[in-house]
């Protein structure tokens, strides 16, 4: 069995987060001795920017138990059809991380909605990634691939 980490989980342990890390940590310990650990070259990219060497990034990944994956033709697939949904969709409500529960959020000054494109590209890849080539995705945004990939199973470090 493969599961797909996200970015987030990894930056919680890296950077390091407070409040996430022992929970993120745990949950890289806990499947490194079930199943394999994975990464699209989009988490790949983003964690070498906390790198100032390459070597030392392949070292922290090799420790950890990580294996680097290339997305295939299938998960880019699945990654544009849930980016063309969420193009076709997206409205002026911005969406929870935890729970994808939508809110309008107005100006505080002038009561104008307030909205952003939460989401890119990167992040459907990573989706895309994780429903084709692992069973479950460990991530903190779990509202979002709740929302957009059907199927896949999505869990969230627990604090």
């Amino acid at each position: 069995m493969a599961v797909a980490v996200d970015t987030n989980i990894l930056l919680d342990i890296l950077l390091p987060d407070p409040d996430y890390k022992d929970v993120s940590l745990s949950l890289i310990i806990k499947y490194n001795k079930t199943s394999k650990l994975i990464i699209s070259e989009i988490v790949y990219g983003e964690l070498a920017s906390q790198f100032a060497e390459m070597n030392i990034l392949e070292s922290f990944l090799s420790d950890a138990g990580i294996f680097l994956e290339y997305t295939k033709p299938q998960g880019l697939w699945i990654a544009a059809q849930a980016w063309k949904k969420y193009s076709i969709d997206r409205d002026e409500f911005l969406q929870c991380q935890s729970c994808g529960h939508n809110q309008l959020v107005r100006c505080q000054e002038c009561n104008s909605i307030i909205s952003s494109r939460q989401h890119i590209i990167p992040d459907f890849i990573i989706g895309g990634h994780a429903q084709e080539q692992a069973e479950r995705l460990i991530t903190r945004d779990r509202g979002f691939y709740r929302s957009y990939f059907n199927g896949l199973e999505v869990e969230c470090p627990v604090i």
